[in-house]
């Protein structure tokens, strides 16, 4: 399974997107990687709140971890 679809078949308690304890059970797949950097990609996104809990967009999430893992076909920045 690549990342596209681990990020968008990742069952999340809300279809727009994720919470905070779900992304970092996501995470979990990823070892080693550092969350400092990870949650730096995610600045400057657009949230949403449900249920008095922040929701990231699953595409921020795809992105963050492209970006991240230096996916070549990101168009995000690559990571120093």
């Amino acid at each position: 399974m690549n990342i596209e679809e681990k990020v968008y078949n990742f069952k999340t308690k809300n279809r727009e997107g994720f919470t905070q304890s779900e992304i970092e059970t996501l995470l979990k797949d990823f070892p080693g990687i550092k969350m400092k950097k990870f949650n730096q990609q995610l600045n400057g996104i657009t949230v949403m709140e449900i249920d008095n809990e922040i929701i990231i967009y699953h595409i921020d999430i795809l992105h963050a971890l492209m970006s991240y893992l230096g996916d070549p076909n990101s168009n995000n920045l690559t990571w120093d």
